[in-house]
């Protein structure tokens, strides 16, 4: 039975049956795995839709680029948003790979058995990101990984020319757009997140250091 969660995720998303039980499997192992290896705060779990799966899909639905092939998102983690773009991608967009790094090995691990056993479209590299050959990515996202001039640092290195970085961030990203404007040059436009009244997406391109 679908849950209310799930019931207006699919609404609001447009998604099928079958992207919701992915979904709903990828909670299962994430409830499963999370004591030992904390790939996200226990606190959060009492959510899992709205905290994590409606606030990843989100930036998958901000993307606009039916044309990309390559989704790269940095310290994955738990899989958000990386994890919920694949799931996303394999009903909306089947010819996006995404392709997450992640450092830790444990979480790599997860990664990797979600990946597998939801049969997505993924590949799980287990190094850190300044060690990893440019990804050349149409599309760039990471989720509470660094500050945004760190995170323009990685975009240089990873995007594609002409690619767009997807970085979702807290109630102090105005702060941080200020700080980075001082060093990188780029183009912004500010979305409303659709699960924090104080939040935003940024979604950025033409990066270039000042």
């Amino acid at each position: 039975m679908t849950g209310a969660n799930e019931a207006s995720f699919a609404e609001d998303f447009n998604v099928s049956r079958e992207t919701i039980e992915r979904l709903h499997r990828y909670e299962v192992l994430l409830r499963k795995w999370n004591p030992a290896i904390n790939l996200v705060s226990p606190q959060t779990l009492t959510d899992v839709w709205g905290r994590h799966f409606r606030d990843s899909a989100q930036i998958f639905d901000l993307a606009k680029t039916p044309d990309a092939k390559i989704w790269a998102d940095l310290g994955a983690g738990g899989g958000f948003p990386g994890l919920v773009v694949a799931i996303l991608a394999a009903e909306k967009q089947p010819s996006l790979s995404v392709t997450l790094v992640e450092s830790d090995q444990r979480k790599a691990a997860f990664l990797m058995t979600v990946g597998r056993e939801l049969g997505l479209h993924t590949r799980v590299l287990s190094q850190r990101i300044e060690a990893i050959p440019p990804l050349g990515a149409d599309i760039l996202s990471a989720r509470a990984l660094a500050p945004l001039s760190k995170l323009l640092e990685f975009a240089e290195r990873h995007l594609k020319p002409g690619g767009t970085a997807l970085f979702p961030k807290g109630a102090k990203w105005r702060e941080e757009l200020s700080e980075a404007q001082k060093s990188w040059s780029f183009d912004v436009a500010c979305h409303a997140s659709v699960t924090d009244s104080e939040a935003t997406v940024l979604e950025i391109s033409g990066v270039s250091r000042v």
